[in-house]
This record gives C-alpha cells, structure tokens and sequence, in this order.
C-alpha cells in the first residue's frame, strides 16, 4: 500500500472510506453502532471500526509536536525546543541549539 498525505477533500473521503471497507471486512456482521458522514459519503460505523478509527486517531502523532512546555505547562515547543507561548527554550539541547544560534547571529571578534 502507498501512502501519501492527502491533497484534496476527495483524498480524505476515499482514505476514510477504504479504511472502514478494510476493517469491515473482519467482521461484517458486527453490531453497527451508527454512521459517519464525511461530505456526501456515508460510512457505515460497526463496533471494530469504531474501535480500530478511534485507536487510529489516539495513536497518532503529528511530526511537527515536539511537546509540551516544562516550564509554562501550556505552551508547545517548535522544531527548536522554544516553547511558543513563553519563548522559553527547553532543556540541554535546546539551550545548546539556542547558544549556537546566538554565536552565529554575533560572531566573536
């Protein structure tokens, strides 16, 4: 199987519809538990597709999610280890990422 992100709004709904028809395959007398409606597409929700979407989407972790911030608990860290909303930098690497940033935008004479 190919998996690319998808472009469009047709790419989500066929994604999502070959995702319930792999799963559906199972088991398909399975309790329908009810449906999901993604634009003009109405997918049938039985119990392991239920659980196995639900799972799915738990488990997922976006690459650009580098943590949450030790310091103010609410903020996100970037791909530098700066938190976002307080512009705290986090830990040992990044403190080194930041002192190097630094030497580079004023070098020594």
């Amino acid at each position: 199987m190919v998996v690319r992100s998808p472009s469009s709004p047709d790419d989500v709904v066929r994604a999502l519809h070959d995702f319930v028809a792999r799963i559906d395959q199972l088991d398909p007398e399975a309790p329908l538990t009810g449906e999901l409606t993604v634009g003009t597409e109405r997918l049938p929700l039985r119990l392991p597709v239920a659980r196995a979407l639900v799972e799915a989407l738990l488990s997922y972790h976006d690459p650009r999610d580098h943590g949450a911030c030790p310091h103010c608990r609410t903020g996100r860290l970037d791909e530098n280890f700066l938190c976002r909303s307080c512009g705290i930098v986090n830990g040992v690497f990044g403190q080194l990422l930041a002192e190097r940033a630094l030497r580079e935008q004023w070098p020594s004479d």
